[in-house]
């Protein structure tokens, strides 16, 4: 019962990241007005604002209009629930576990614009810091915070600089340098090793599957931000451990 109600209360959560995720890059409050259907502006009902239930009570559908819901929705809400469950099943009800939770949501959110805008807000990034100085704070680990976020932002600023010229393109965008040097702050310059390496061999595995999928013409532009988001929030319950077994450190 004790899971079913964190995982609840996850999923709560979700539901209110997607509005960040609809209206923090399109620069509108988060807090007013409440939730309408973008195409018809019609008022969400509570009970058709029911988080995953009410998609699929919906059948995917506005109420009033008939307009397709993005699948998104559901899938957002869904991994509040999972991020606020795996949070609870590492810390328990500790302090720590709201910070980590934050962590989490953060980086769905901000995958979630990059996937569809391929860009991350400076919001993100600044909440990101802000709290992960405080969870600095409330551990006593503010020397090693700051030497992993300078360390993640001069890492990628120049691996950014290096494969752009390489390329004769942007290669990385500013966005993912913030954020590495964000996740830097939160789990230090080793987990900034760590995120680098996961998110390269994923994204790479990602890249070949979508060209064997789709062919060798297969020219879409895929965001590295999400896969820095996943490789991060890993890092928080097997990345110490694997740095260690495989490096030392």
């Amino acid at each position: 019962m004790i899971y079913l109600f964190v995982f609840i209360i996850g999923i709560i959560f979700g539901s209110f990241l997607n509005v960040c995720i609809y209206r923090i890059p399109r620069g509108l409050s988060i807090i007013t007005p409440p939730s309408s259907c973008p195409i018809c502006k019609t008022r969400i009902k509570w009970y058709d604002n029911i988080p995953i239930l009410s998609y699929i009570f919906l059948k995917g559908k506005c109420r009033n209009c008939k307009s397709n819901i993005p699948i998104k929705h559901p899938i957002v809400e869904l991994f509040g629930g999972l991020i606020a469950l795996c949070v609870f099943l590492k810390f328990g009800f500790a302090l720590q576990s709201v910070f980590w939770a934050i962590f989490g949501y953060c980086l769905l959110t901000l995958s979630f614009i990059d996937l569809e805008l391929f860009i991350i807000p400076d919001v993100i990034n600044v909440l990101l810091l802000i709290f992960g100085f405080l969870f600095a704070i409330y551990n006593g680990a503010i020397i090693e915070s700051l030497i992993g976020g300078v360390f993640g932002f001069v890492l990628f600023y120049a691996l950014a600089v290096i494969f752009s010229k390489l390329l004769k393109q942007e290669a990385l965008g500013f966005g993912d340098v913030k954020l590495l040097g964000t996740v830097g702050v939160w789990t230090s310059w080793v987990g900034v090793l760590y995120t680098v390496f996961v998110a390269s061999l994923t994204g790479s595995i990602a890249g070949i599957l979508l060209v064997f999928l789709f062919g060798k013409n297969f020219k879409a532009k895929i965001p590295f931000g999400p896969f820095l988001a996943l490789s991060a929030f890993s890092y928080i319950f097997f990345g110490k451990e694997l740095m260690h077994f495989f490096y030392g450190i």
